[in-house]
């Protein structure tokens, strides 16, 4: 019948009265006649779904990068909201073939540590706050490894960055803080209140 559809899989009721067929396709499909001529030729009932991506990889099932199968297939029973705010969180490679899965969206599994790595985060000084080393030496905050709760820091008079866990650093001047502070006392008027700790 040369329908633009790609079957994935037909499943039929536990009593056979019911054939349901999985498809994709690019566009929208009038599929009423294929649908007549399976009932006249298979005798049963039949009905058509149109999946997304997703679906479909799930239905096909692999291996993903990690050398596992594939979450949607073995485990996971609901997709859940994933987006590119989640891998920037992670410091992971902003490249869609890194991030992608075999559906080509964008993987299940950046969801699974999101809510931990805010977290952490939240307890971590801001990049581009200056520091202080156990041995007395001053740097910038270039970077945080949220996993190590550590810092990436660049020392004052030195080329050379290094990185040290956040416990063993004394914050001299969050950047967050002090960049608020200038915003207050740019604007017209904009003394700070005094007593209000900034």
């Amino acid at each position: 019948m040369n329908i633009p559809i790609k079957v994935l899989e037909a499943e039929y009721s536990f009593d056979g009265s019911r054939l349901l067929f999985s498809f994709v396709s690019e566009q929208r499909v009038d599929f009423r006649d294929l649908v007549k001529e399976l009932a006249r030729s298979l005798r049963t009932r039949i009905e058509m779904k149109q999946v997304g991506a997703r679906d479909e990889t799930k239905i096909l099932d692999g291996y993903g990068r990690c050398g596992r199968r594939l979450c949607c297939s073995s485990w996971l029973t609901e997709f859940h909201p994933v987006s590119i705010r989640m891998a920037k969180l992670q410091g992971l490679p902003l490249a869609p073939a890194e991030i992608s899965g075999l559906c080509g969206r964008l993987l299940c599994c950046l969801a699974y540590e999101d809510e931990m790595y805010a977290e952490i985060k939240k307890t971590l000084p801001k990049v581009g706050s200056q520091v202080k080393t156990p041995q007395g030496a001053i740097g910038i905050i270039r970077g945080l490894n949220i996993l190590k709760e550590a810092l990436l820091l660049e020392i004052e008079g030195s080329d050379a960055y290094t990185e040290i866990p956040v416990g063993e650093v004394q914050v001299l001047a969050d950047e967050s803080k002090s960049a608020r502070a200038k915003k207050e006392t740019s604007q017209p008027g904009g003394e700070p209140e005094p007593g209000n700790g900034e």
